[in-house]
């Protein structure tokens, strides 16, 4: 997921995606817990993405804060 993807996107996009993403992060926790991870690179790249997103949201938060 590239950051240019995630500025057209409205906030109630990223707050699904967000929350799908952290669904994903604990599925992959557990599948490690019990030895059923294949692609350990995958949680790398969830976790990446909801920094991702959550600093867009932030963003998104400044920019309508500063505009008022």
């Amino acid at each position: 997921m590239k950051a240019q993807e995630l500025k057209d996107k409205t906030p109630e996009q990223l707050r699904e995606q967000l929350v799908a993403l952290k669904k994903e992060a604990f599925n992959l926790r557990f599948q490690q817990a019990t030895g059923q991870l294949e692609s350990t690179a995958r949680m790398r790249t969830v976790r990446r993405d909801v920094a991702r997103i959550k600093t867009q949201m932030n963003q998104n938060a400044a920019a309508a804060a500063s505009s008022n």
